[in-house]
């Protein structure tokens, strides 16, 4: 699983969505789908952890599992 399937999983248990998470965090629209297929910058990666009550070591481990 990609970490942007963890983070969209996360969220909706949540009720949140992506783009709500980008709205809320001020982040570019588009940026939590494009970590699909790249590494995030940490400090954008953290921000989106924190909104969702998580750790990023929570979020990496998910996106570990198949």
């Amino acid at each position: 699983m990609s970490l942007y399937s963890a983070i969209k999983i996360v969220a909706n248990q949540n009720d949140k969505s992506i783009y709500q998470i980008e709205k809320d965090l001020k982040l570019s629209n588009g940026l939590i789908s494009k970590w699909n297929k790249s590494v995030p910058r940490a400090d954008s990666l953290q921000k989106v952890a924190d909104y969702l009550g998580v750790t990023t070591q929570y979020l990496f481990s998910l996106a570990r599992k198949e």
